[in-house]
């Protein structure tokens, strides 16, 4: 096995991989219901990876250093062949950490057949504890309470579960410390995820991002915090832990600060494209290179090294340095501003004079 390095000399460790382009939510952030609706065209069973198709992928992406398996979706409990998918990675392809994350919706009834095939961890999303809320967040009314049963029953299999919450200044971010209170006390890690700008149907606004120092700021008034080491090189989620030694938290805020420069990830869509970003619109099209008559391991190999080592993504650095480029430049196009106290000194007021 020879790892690769992109442009920036980062390697390539982890893998997400789409299931399915489907899902049984239409979260107005991710999948809103006015775009996926009854007429949106999902992708059909020929345009899918298969089973074996997938192994032959990932064995060519093993290659070239990937020991960290995610399977995503859509929702990926909605494809049936999931366990058996998860017992190749694990025990036919040899991958260290196989994860999925998922809605939650069907794990109560799906969590003994993941433990029984070698899942690794679950991350489970939980944007509220409120079911109106809630409701709202999936985009079809669903109570909370299916999803908190799930996690219960993989948990009491002894799987690992981390929790996602998207938090939205001015939606769901009132119940921080009941999402705290509430996860805390079961022995799960909760990791909130600031309000990103990923495609152009989900509605990004900068002002509903509600930046991760503030998360840190608010749950450390209530339960003092202290940061914490990443548990390994390019972990995404920054880790704190609560000082009375019940747990951590974890903030994964592409947005106000970002971690391109280690970032060792890459993306395969439920019609196999391969992603070398989240923020990215363009798509190598591995799977069609899989079909390609007479294509070889090797070949299929070489083809994935040359996109990896191609690679020169860092999307949210340079969101970040644009901000920063204008906010100089505007600086030096506004007036001077002067701070000045109020009479009684409670307040400030600004004063702006052109100098």
């Amino acid at each position: 096995m020879a790892p690769t390095h992109d442009q920036f000399n980062r390697s390539l460790h982890d893998l997400r991989i789409s299931v399915t382009d489907r899902c049984n939510f239409r979260c107005p952030y991710c999948m809103p219901a006015e775009v996926f609706g009854p007429g949106h065209a999902f992708l059909r069973d020929p345009q899918l990876m298969t089973i074996a198709e997938l192994t032959r992928i990932v064995r060519a992406f093993r290659a070239l250093g990937v020991e960290k398996v995610r399977l995503t979706g859509g929702e990926p409990l909605l494809r049936a062949d999931v366990p058996e998918l998860i017992r190749v990675l694990k025990h036919d392809l040899g991958i260290k950490d196989v994860a999925l994350t998922t809605n939650g919706w069907l794990l109560e009834k799906l969590a003994p057949a993941l433990k029984a095939s070698g899942l690794n961890r679950l991350n489970v999303s939980v944007d509220s504890l409120d079911d109106a809320t809630a409701g709202r967040l999936n985009g079809l009314g669903f109570k909370v309470g299916r999803v908190l049963r799930g996690i219960d029953a993989a948990a009491a299999l002894g799987l690992p579960i981390k929790i996602n919450c998207v938090v939205q200044r001015g939606v769901n971010d009132g119940e921080l410390p009941a999402l705290c209170e509430y996860f805390r006390a079961r022995g799960h890690t909760l990791r909130f995820i600031e309000f990103m700008d990923v495609g152009n149907t989900n509605h990004w606004t900068q002002d509903r991002v509600l930046p991760a120092r503030e998360i840190v700021a608010r749950i450390d008034a209530r339960w003092p915090l202290e940061p914490i080491e990443p548990a390994y090189r390019g972990e995404v989620a920054a880790r704190y832990r609560y000082r009375d030694g019940r747990g951590e938290i974890g903030l994964i805020s592409s947005v106000t600060e970002p971690f391109c420069r280690d970032c060792h990830r890459a993306r395969l869509s439920a019609d196999g494209k391969l992603y070398t970003c989240l923020f990215t619109s363009l798509g190598w099209d591995v799977l069609s290179a899989a079909r390609a008559p007479g294509c070889t391991e090797a070949d299929l190999e070489y083809f994935l090294r040359r996109i990896w080592q191609g690679r020169m993504d860092r999307y949210s650095d340079e969101r970040a340095e644009r901000a920063i480029h204008f906010a100089r430049q505007l600086s030096r196009l506004l007036p001077r501003m002067y701070l000045l106290e109020t009479p009684d000194g409670c307040h400030k007021k600004f004063k702006y004079l052109n100098v």
